[in-house]
């Protein structure tokens, strides 16, 4: 042990003498050219919309609540301070013969003042929506176009309200330019007769091929080009979700298409890419995800869910103060990606005390643990401090960045140069990863599949990223219930600076293992120098799944493990969204599984299945639409290996397929766009038949 010692000392001295000796320098920030629209928000705002928690069906009263609710559940304080009405707060005939906008009667008795002075009351703002276009029944809910722009700004500034979201629903029913009709009304909006300060986020959601085939100059896709001088915000792309259903595969869509021009954001002019959405179809992990990413992208945050219902999990995430403080950093510069795009990516935003918020996102389907390095991301020096901006815990690293990133999820660090003595080491304990199901090697990129009788070789990996050793490292593995665990790996008495381990067990199983989610929980453990013992829990998520078909079995009836549909949720024995019947060029279908694309349906067929018969294509229900997009491509997957692929199936070519399932364990049933995206997709896997 005095050799240790000795060894302990020697770098911990010279660690010391590195850390006077280096002074590490970060890049001067640029000055933003002077915007023309005034600065009304210089961080980004935050707020409450009625949009996707309530839809259309919103009064007074529960405007009220929701407004009661912000401030007695702390959201107020934590900074969402604008409570706005969206589409639905008009009259069946939403104009009056003087020329005003009018609120519902049932749904506002009191009227739209009375509701705003309320909301003020309780020291908050106020938030109203029109649309740039005129109004047109049948296309939009009501619209300032035709000549009302300044007369509607000025209603709204006279009622009191704060902010205004002006649509582009009728402005592209009437062929409008976006630039001219948004600079018009934003002109308005500044100008209007109260001289009030309004917040106005520009939103024009229009995208190809999301809504058919549009000139770039009408999508969202070009407003950065002339919003960031005539708004506070601006939609980046089309809505992140629908009314209710919002998937993690559409946020991360809205994402990469907001991350396109970091360089226009500035502070008072942020990209928008639309609502923060817990709880309206994703899991805490993929939401806490999203808060992650909004927040590096210095992106407006207004909630779309009903607040009154959210749980306190929820409502945690959204106050998080370490987080809220980087999306509100006085810099106000939207993360960029450092390296390629991937299946694992880094994200880095300069910070205005010249640290970096860094962000290791895992798109996958599985857990990794994810690294970069400080020099990535801009940073010089041989130490630097690591705050987890979702944990707290603060670490020490010489220069590596790491986390265990669930799939779906992100880690989220605050780094900035270290200096006095060393902290505590950055030590990761990886998430318990399956690496086999018997003999068979597990898939890297798939969530792992198990049944009762399996036996699972699982391995736990830690590395230590600091700049001194970690002692007597230790790893426990605990399963579900009846679960057999058994170690196969010696501990080491050291971690070295650098060095990872990897702690392997098996995992049995019992035969009557109940079918539904368990978990694998791993505890390492290791002694810090200075620090004592640290502790960390790492959490798998693991699907145990149902027994087999057995017999001659339609797959619609058969418990999936999981499945995914691009818009709204998969429907048994029904084409997706209508109701309808399946039905392929004039045939109906008694059976079948209706999705759209993207999609992947997923069932345990154990190695008890010979053959898996199908016809695919598009359901006619797409024949009283427009003839854009419609378009799929079906694959037949076996343990990760492609047994059929259809190409390219359109509305009028239906194919049928008979695969051989032999040996195969997982089965998958993927649709993808064709590359077209999912305009018109609904795919129908009709009379899905397996023989086991």
């Amino acid at each position: 042990m005095k050799r240790l010692s000795a060894l302990l000392g020697g770098l911990i001295a010279a660690a010391l003498v590195s850390a006077s000796l280096v002074t590490p320098t970060v890049p001067a920030a640029a000055t933003p050219a002077a915007p023309s629209a005034p600065v009304l928000s210089p961080t980004p705002y935050q707020g409450w919309n009625t949009y996707f928690g309530l839809g259309g069906d919103f009064t007074e009263d529960t405007v009220k609540s929701v407004a009661d609710t912000i401030v007695s559940r702390g959201l107020a304080k934590a900074g969402y301070d604008i409570v706005w009405l969206d589409g639905g707060w008009q009259a069946d005939q939403s104009r009056s013969p003087e020329g005003d906008l009018v609120a519902n009667p049932a749904k506002f008795p009191s009227g739209l003042k009375s509701l705003v002075d309320y909301i003020h009351g309780k020291g908050l703002k106020a938030g109203i929506y029109t649309d740039a276009g005129p109004f047109i029944p049948g296309k939009c809910g009501l619209g300032s176009g035709g000549g009302y722009y300044q007369h509607d700004a000025d209603q709204f500034a006279a009622l009191g309200f704060d902010a205004v979201k002006v649509d582009f629903l009728c402005g592209i029913a009437a062929d409008l330019d976006p630039k001219t009709a948004f600079t018009e009304f934003a002109k308005a909006l500044r100008n209007n007769a109260s001289k009030r300060p309004m917040i106005f986020n520009l939103c024009n959601p229009v995208t190809s091929p999301d809504w058919g085939d549009y000139p770039e100059s009408q999508q969202s896709i070009n407003s950065w080009t002339y919003a960031p001088d005539i708004a506070q915000s601006w939609r980046t792309y089309t809505d992140v979700g629908f009314v209710f259903d919002i998937k993690y595969k559409d946020v991360m869509r809205n994402y990469d298409a907001n991350a396109r021009h970091p360089e226009v954001v500035r502070p008072g002019a942020f990209n928008d890419p639309d609502y923060l959405a817990p709880e309206l179809g994703m899991s805490d992990e993929e939401f806490r995800s999203q808060m992650t990413l909004w927040a590096v992208a210095a992106a407006p945050l207004v909630i779309g869910s009903d607040v009154r219902k959210l749980s306190n999990t929820s409502i945690a995430t959204l106050t998080d103060p370490d987080v809220l403080a980087i999306n509100q950093d006085k810099a106000v510069v939207q993360a960029v990606r450092v390296g390629a795009a991937g299946t694992t990516e880094t994200w880095v935003k300069r910070l205005a005390d010249g640290g970096r918020a860094v962000v290791l996102l895992n798109r996958g389907d599985s857990a990794k643990t994810l690294t970069t390095t400080t020099k990535a991301v801009g940073l010089k020096g041989a130490r630097f401090t690591l705050k987890n901006a979702w944990t707290n815990k603060v670490t020490e690293s010489a220069g590596t960045i790491s986390a265990a990133v669930p799939a779906h999820g992100t880690a989220l660090f605050r780094v900035e140069p270290a200096r006095g003595l060393p902290g505590v080491p950055h030590v990761t304990a990886g998430i318990p990863t399956v690496t086999k199901v018997g003999n068979a090697t597990q898939p890297a990129d798939a969530a792992a599949v198990v049944a009762g009788g399996d036996e699972l070789r699982v391995e736990v990996a830690v590395r230590n990223d600091g700049i001194l050793p970690v002692l007597k490292p230790a790893a426990t593995l605990a399963g579900g219930t009846g679960w057999t665990i058994k170690s196969l790996t010696k501990a080491p008495v050291l971690l070295a600076p650098g060095k990872q381990l990897t702690f392997a067990f098996t995992a049995k199983l019992p035969a009557g293992a109940a079918p539904g989610n368990a978990a694998l929980t791993a505890r390492t453990s290791y002694e810090a120098i200075g620090y004592g013992k640290q502790n960390q829990t790492t959490v798998s998520p693991v699907v145990v799944a149902p027994a087999p078909p057995s017999g001659t079995v339609q797959l619609s009836h058969h418990d999936w493990i999981t499945a995914t549909s691009g818009w709204m949720t998969p429907t048994v024995d029904h084409s997706v969204g209508g109701g309808s019947p399946i039905s392929l060029v004039g045939q109906t279908y008694a059976t079948g599984i209706g999705v759209a694309s993207p999609s992947l349906v997923r069932y345990y067929v154990g190695q008890q299945c010979s053959r898996f018969t199908a016809t695919v294509g598009i359901d006619d229900a797409v024949r009283n639409v427009d003839t854009a997009g419609g378009t799929s491509t079906f694959q037949v997957v076996g343990d990760g290996k492609v047994l059929y692929d259809s190409g390219t199936v359109g509305r009028d070519d239906p194919k049928q397929i008979d695969v051989d399932l032999t040996g195969v364990r997982v089965l998958d049933l993927v649709v993808g766009d064709a590359g077209d995206g999912g305009y018109n997709d609904r795919a129908d896997w009709a009379a899905p038949t397996a023989t086991c």
